[in-house]
């Protein structure tokens, strides 16, 4: 279980930071991140968070001439790695993932953390942890001639036996490459280093010997600390660490710092620690990376926002920090960020009319399903487990309407049905299906399915289907001939508990599903989500 507390972050902004407790200095080992130092400059920039809605957790981000790129824990949806592309830090467009097809040979899942660098050497560098075929979680590398790709996989880094996560690169003060990361000992109940090692010149294995930077030792760190981030400024490297419990309705996570003067220490532990914790708007800030824009410093990191918790999941936010007299950060608006909210995401829909699909679509990294695009319909081959072949888009919000339509319902081949679902895992999802001459609302729970409600399936060539959520977990379920009268399938009042639907690390899905044999395909035109406030 304590494995599984490392968090990841798609920082959602605006946190406030009154330390939980201070800690004593601390003198460690530890390695930093080279960044740029602007001139100071004393009024703070608006920010409406979050910069990226969504499922964005552990997100990183580095600058490639006047842009700049960031990418996300994916965890258990493929495509792997989203990337993104920005001119100002706040406005962000998805182009497309670090590993758009299949993932790495070597890992099968657990697909985390992702470090965005643009190196000296004019590559861009992704080091991300995995979870390795037969072993325990690793950091592995991929590189590529251009921030936009493509990425070549160049293999595991570092797996301890007890797991290591979180990959960093940082040059020292002779300008040579380290790997920053941690040893991952929550999962067995230990400690937690954070270690530097050496980087070869084409960054695809350590040299020399591994230097301990610091561990958690401070009450407020709890179990861990992780998702270093590295910067260089006034004569110091900066490590922004997160400590404590990343993820779900209990979280705990905050940020705090540590300075040394060498990136193999001494390290120092901020007396002040920890300098970004919760506010009414943004719980369990952390996992981020620190960047300077025209004299501004932010850390973009992950949030949970009060309202949406984990069905939406932790979203990326940026926060300003400013720099005091004795060369501490410091977070803005007492020691956070200020709670103005961005607009929420209206409407988003996909009418399946280009060749490709839209890359705000997923899928369970382990069982990609086969689909097609044609004459403006998503075409998606069913799967006869592991509840069906899925593709489902992030959700915005913790309220929402999705609605699709489902072609020739009463022709789908026998023992396969399809519709619309809100997904959490293959184990996990609220579904409303049509086949065999039924329209059932279904709960897959841990693996085990049970009909909620069930109707005849109305004849006609299309079926038009509706899910709603109200505030991340109450769910009904309609479906239309037409699109414009809609006929509910619960009972009047009644709704369909989606509390267990959000694995530990992640939010939930909404899209299409398709279950039965192989040879059966399901065939949807337009999928539309209305968010609301």
């Amino acid at each position: 279980m304590a494995k599984f507390i490392y968090c990841a972050l798609a920082a959602l902004g605006l946190l406030s930071a009154a330390p939980l407790g201070a800690s004593a200095q601390v003198k460690v080992k530890t390695k930093v991140k080279q960044a740029a130092s602007g001139a100071p400059s004393l009024a703070p920039t608006p920010i409406a968070n979050p910069v990226l809605a969504g499922d964005y957790p552990d997100p990183s981000v580095t600058q490639v001439g006047d842009t700049y790129w960031a990418t996300a824990t994916s965890s258990n949806w493929g495509p792997t790695f989203p990337l993104l592309k920005s001119t100002d830090l706040q406005h962000w467009q998805l182009v497309g993932h670090v590993f758009p097809g299949e993932r790495p040979a070597w890992a099968d899942y657990y697909f985390w953390a992702p470090e965005i660098n643009h190196d000296a050497n004019g590559k861009t560098y992704v080091f991300y942890t995995a979870h390795k075929r037969g072993g325990n979680l690793a950091v592995g590398v991929a590189s590529a001639d251009r921030p936009e790709g493509p990425y070549r996989d160049l293999g595991p880094l570092v797996g301890q036996p007890d797991g290591s996560i979180d990959g960093f690169l940082m040059h020292d003060e002779n300008g040579q490459p380290y790997l920053i990361w941690k040893e991952d000992g929550n999962s067995v109940q230990k400690p937690t280093p954070i270690w530097a090692q050496r980087l070869s010149a084409d960054r695809t294995q350590l040299v020399g010997e591994k230097t301990e930077l610091f561990r958690n030792t401070a009450a407020w760190e709890g179990n861990l600390v992780e998702g270093p981030s590295v910067v260089r400024h006034g004569g110091y490297f900066y490590l922004f660490y997160a400590a404590n419990g990343c993820c779900g309705a209990g979280c705990t996570y905050a940020t705090g710092v540590a300075r040394a003067k060498n990136l193999l220490g001494p390290w120092e532990k901020y007396d002040r620690n920890p300098i970004l914790t919760k506010n009414d708007i943004w719980t369990c800030p952390g996992h981020g990376t620190a960047i300077e824009r025209n004299g501004h410093w932010y850390m973009l990191h992950h949030a949970y926002q009060t309202g949406s918790m984990q069905y939406v999941g932790r979203q990326g936010v940026l926060s300003e920090f400013t720099w005091t007299a004795s060369g501490w950060p410091e977070f803005l608006s007492n020691h956070g960020t200020p709670t103005a909210a961005a607009p929420m995401p209206g409407t988003v829909a996909d009418e399946f009319a280009g060749a490709t699909l839209a890359p705000s679509w997923e899928w369970p990294v382990e069982d990609k399903p086969t689909f097609a695009l044609q004459n403006g319909q998503l075409q998606l081959t069913a799967r006869p487990d592991k509840g069906g072949a899925a593709l489902g888009r992030p959700t915005l919000a913790a309220n929402y309407t999705a609605t699709t339509t489902l072609l020739n319902p009463a022709s789908l081949p026998a023992g396969t049905t399809a519709g619309l679902a809100a997904l959490g895992d293959p184990s996990n999802s609220l579904s409303l299906l049509a086949g065999a001459g039924k329209l059932q609302v279904q709960e897959l729970r841990d693996g085990k399915t049970r009909t909620l409600a069930e109707t005849v399936l109305p004849a006609g060539p299309a079926l038009h289907l509706r899910v709603q959520d109200q505030g991340g977990n109450h769910y009904r379920f309609a479906y239309s001939p037409d699109g414009r009268t809609w006929t509910e399938l619960l009972p009047a009042g009644q709704t369909a508990d989606g509390s267990f639907l959000p694995p530990w690390d992640r939010g939930v899905r909404v899209g299409v599903v398709a279950q039965g044999p192989a040879s059966a395909t399901a065939a949807f035109e337009r999928f539309e989500v209305v968010n609301k406030q």
